[in-house]
């Protein structure tokens, strides 16, 4: 390892180690507190700047497969020595989202992916957030893992189409979830608000991809009601 390259670690190990970005954003409805991508910039430029480094963020968009992904980059470069430190992390963009202008669902799949690129560049433990597994399984969308609870309604036999189906659109509900930082509990909430329904269990596969399709929407009428 070069010695301008050990610096730079050194410093960006100082600036890890000094960090805090505490969950000040709060969710009335789900009660729960999280943190932005612009809550870990606020926390993290002063003391870049008091460790000579300069933090710059910039996106791009790449297909895979069929599909568009936002690919956000957080970098770190020495003033010193010039040398810089990557990380990156990607959103996939939907096709269509109700509610959504396409703009609002670039935006929406750019600030998710640089929280994400950020949190690795500090080692920020975002384990405890609502877009990680512990929170999936706790929601019943990660159900296909081994000794975990299914989550699909009764009657539906494992294996058929339905059930397919019905698990791909929770999965949509999870990636909407992601994107708008809508909490479980607000999930619950609207799943009793619009179909009358206790929980993931009980609603049907059309409620499922409505619910998928809908999801920002209808936490912004919970939220203005």
């Amino acid at each position: 390892m070069s010695e301008n390259k050990k610096q730079l670690l050194e410093k960006l190990l100082q600036v890890q180690q000094d960090l805090k970005a505490p969950k000040n954003q709060y969710n009335s409805f789900g009660k729960y507190k999280y943190r932005s991508c612009e809550d870990i910039l606020q926390a993290a430029r002063p003391l870049c700047n008091a460790n000579g480094l300069i933090l710059t963020m910039r996106d791009s968009v790449e297909m895979i497969g069929a599909r568009y992904y936002i690919k956000a980059e957080a970098i770190v470069t020495d003033v010193d020595s010039g040398e810089s430190f990557t990380t990156n992390a990607m959103a996939r963009e939907d096709e269509t989202k109700k509610g959504m202008d396409a703009s609002q669902i670039t935006g929406a799949s750019s600030s998710y992916a640089r929280k994400y690129s950020l949190c690795a560049l500090f080692a920020i433990d975002d384990t405890k957030d609502a877009d990680t597994d512990e929170y999936s399984n706790q929601n019943g969308a990660g159900a296909s893992k081994a000794g975990q609870r299914n989550s699909y309604p009764s009657g539906v036999q494992k294996g058929s189409e339905s059930e397919v189906l019905r698990a791909q659109a929770l999965k949509k509900v999870q990636d909407a979830q992601k994107a708008f930082e809508v909490s479980n509990e607000d999930v619950k909430a609207i799943i009793s608000w619009k179909y009358n329904k206790e929980g993931w269990k009980a609603i049907t596969l059309t409620e499922a991809c409505d619910l998928a399709d809908n999801l920002g929407k209808y936490a912004l009428e919970m939220k203005a009601a």
